[in-house]
């Protein structure tokens, strides 16, 4: 059993998808990111970072943070589900394709929606810095994607991590039209049962974006 503490943010819903697609028995705890629940004493022994999302395998006890370093513990506990075997070509690909997300998708897309959805007008240089690098990475994808049906060929945790970050593509100011081969890669995931399901742990009023 898998204890799972998240709430409804590109980086929660990594884990809960990787959770449903594996099919590994889990209970949420919801962490109000809003209410400043991370910041909680109990929480900070969990991840002195303050961050979610957070896991507790309760089989071993080990407790594990960072959503990458998850989904890799969760990949290898499944009998490396979603990621191939270590140091063949396709394991450095798919690590490739995850530490993309974890250095470029996930902070540059985080900080537009941070400047153009709630905070428009108060840093115009921001607002551009940050949307035309978002735009540039949306075409980075886009380009992949015209030659590979997923991000390192077959579908896999680089997936899962990326995908709820596009998954914002509206809160983003971003067209999602004008990139073909991610609007295809996109739809394909949003229509996995398991990916649906995960799009509500914990609950939340947020419909799944579709263009």
């Amino acid at each position: 059993m898998i204890d799972l503490y998240t709430w409804s943010t590109p980086n929660g819903r990594k884990i809960s998808i990787m959770l449903e697609e594996s099919g590994l028995p889990y209970n949420v705890h919801a962490i109000d990111i809003g209410k400043g629940d991370q910041h909680a004493e109990s929480f900070l022994a969990m991840n002195p970072n303050g961050k979610i999302p957070v896991i507790v395998d309760q089989d071993n006890g080990k407790t594990v943070f960072e959503s990458s370093v998850i989904l890799i513990y969760l990949a290898n506990k499944t009998g490396r589900q979603f990621l191939p075997e270590d140091h063949s070509e396709q394991y450095w690909i798919t690590l490739q394709w995850l530490m993309f997300q974890v250095a470029h998708v996930g902070p540059m897309l985080g900080q537009v929606h941070h400047f153009t959805r709630f905070n428009p007008g108060i840093a115009p240089y921001a607002e551009e810095r940050y949307l035309n690098e978002g735009l540039r990475l949306y075409k980075v994808m886009d380009a992949h994607l015209e030659r590979h049906e997923f991000l390192a060929g077959n579908y896999s945790i680089a997936d899962m991590a990326t995908w709820p970050w596009i998954a914002r593509f509206n809160w983003q100011t971003v067209d999602i039209n004008e990139y073909p081969n991610v609007l295809r890669w996109y739809l394909s995931i949003a229509k996995r049962p398991a990916v649906q399901r995960a799009w509500n742990v914990p609950p939340s009023d947020q419909p799944m974006p579709m263009p």
